[in-house]
């Protein structure tokens, strides 16, 4: 779903993924917002194309008739964000323009697909529809190189990440954030010595790769075994293998996941929790939970997922880096490497921090409106970025399909795959006990 060059964790802030990210998310948020108070709120509205559910191709053509110069109007934005992001982080702008171009084309198609009534009664909702589309397309012909460069899939994770902030309460976010927090704990702190113990005292395998797949599969996916893998020293070839496990998994647990939820009845709320502390990347972990046709799931992923387990991915590389030099490193040639605090900040994941400005921000200006304003805030402003946040999610299911490999899926020993194994027996059951049981009132009380 991603490469070791999506972290660049030593470049400067303007060439980073989450400094753009942050930019385009935020820079929407402040737009839209001052375009409210100054009484155009409707420009953000023609660029927020939403596809009604519809049973008939009349209905759907019909629907589109209605707002005709939403699709280009969406096109033109984004496309001028992602393309200014493009020229300053470094990638080709006119092969990355062609590859978004064509993207935006499958995201129309796919979203319109899943918006068919017949098919939401089969609970086949967008995210799946343009993740099977990818796969399936990805896997049977050779992707063009120009089409290639436009599937980022952490890059727009992360917009739509940033946007999601705007529309989820920070009242709502100190409400269940420390919920979310000690969850995440204990199940991080559960699935890593789990990895860990089985990777190394079981199965034979070096301390630092199982640190690496212990972070990959217990707090931020593919992100975390790098920046894991890095703080300890791991080899190039750990951190690969790392990376591929963490794409197999959370490929799998993106069917498994709302298959299940379904079948046990969970509500919402409970069941974007527990899908927030099983799935290993954010993206697949926004697929899934989208998958259950509830905003309330995807809200209380969000916040178990982005808020209780990726902001502890620095604390993770710091403790790591350490165990690393005083106990893994003993007896390697050279001095010893000093640890410092700042390990954490250098891999905090800082569109994290966007999530949060874009949270305080919508929630400080629906305070300080009155009662009709504030509705019609919500509707002319925080609607359509949740729209825009859709769209978002739309191209990074479609890039997780692209990108996924099945033979690349392949090319590591049983070992590895037997470690990360028995961290998701480890995780599945003991997030669904937490989400159901222990803090299930937190989970359902989320709107």
């Amino acid at each position: 779903m991603t490469t070791p060059t999506s972290v660049p964790a030593v470049l400067p802030w303007h060439r980073r993924e989450d400094t753009w990210a942050i930019l385009i998310a935020l820079g929407l948020v402040l737009a839209s917002t001052l375009a409210f108070f100054l009484g155009v709120s409707r420009a953000l509205g023609t660029a927020a194309l939403s596809i009604p559910t519809w049973s008939e191709g009349g209905t759907l053509a019909g629907a589109l008739a209605a707002n005709p110069a939403a699709p280009l109007a969406l096109f033109l934005l984004f496309l001028a964000a992602f393309s200014a992001a493009s020229l300053a982080i470094g990638w080709d702008v006119v092969r990355y323009a062609a590859g978004f171009a064509v993207l935006f084309l499958f995201s129309i198609a796919v979203t319109a697909l899943g918006s068919n009534a017949s098919l939401k009664q089969w609970q086949l909702e967008p995210p799946l529809i343009a993740l099977a589309v990818g796969m399936v397309l990805g896997n049977a012909v050779r992707l063009p190189a120009w089409f290639q460069s436009a599937l980022r899939t952490e890059f727009y994770v992360k917009v739509g990440i940033v946007l999601m902030g705007a529309t989820l309460p920070f009242t709502l976010v100190l409400q269940a954030g420390p919920v979310a927090m000690l969850q995440a704990t204990l199940v991080a702190v559960a699935t890593f010595a789990a990895i860990h113990l089985a990777a190394t005292r079981l199965l034979g395998l070096d301390p630092r790769f199982g640190a690496t797949l212990g972070a990959g599969g217990s707090i931020c996916g593919v992100s975390a075994a790098i920046a894991v893998g890095g703080a300890c020293r791991a080899e190039k070839s750990h951190v690969s293998v790392a990376i591929s496990l963490v794409v197999l998994w959370a490929v799998a647990m993106i069917f498994a996941l709302p298959f299940a939820a379904r079948h046990l009845g969970l509500a919402p709320g409970v069941a974007g929790a527990w899908i927030g502390t099983s799935e290993f990347a954010d993206a697949a972990g926004f697929a899934a939970a989208a998958a259950l046709g509830d905003d309330r799931a995807v809200k209380t992923f969000t916040l178990m997922k982005v808020v209780g387990r990726d902001m502890f991915v620095g604390v993770w590389a710091l403790l790591v880096a350490w165990l690393s030099v005083t106990r893994w490193d003993r007896g390697t040639a050279g001095p010893p490497e000093r640890v410092g605090a700042g390990e954490i900040w250098r891999r905090f994941p800082r569109f994290v921090l966007g999530f949060l400005v874009a949270s305080v921000l919508v929630t400080v200006v629906l305070a300080s409106l009155e009662g009709p304003a504030a509705s019609r805030f919500a509707r002319g402003v925080v609607d359509p970025l949740k729209t825009l946040r859709g769209w978002a999610f739309t191209w990074t299911f479609l890039s997780i399909g692209f990108t996924t490999r099945f033979r690349d899926l392949t090319r590591f020993g049983w070992r590895p795959f037997a470690a990360v194994a028995a961290g998701v027996l480890v995780n599945v059951p003991l997030g669904y006990w937490l989400s159901t049981h222990v803090f299930a009132s937190h989970w359902l009380s989320v709107r």
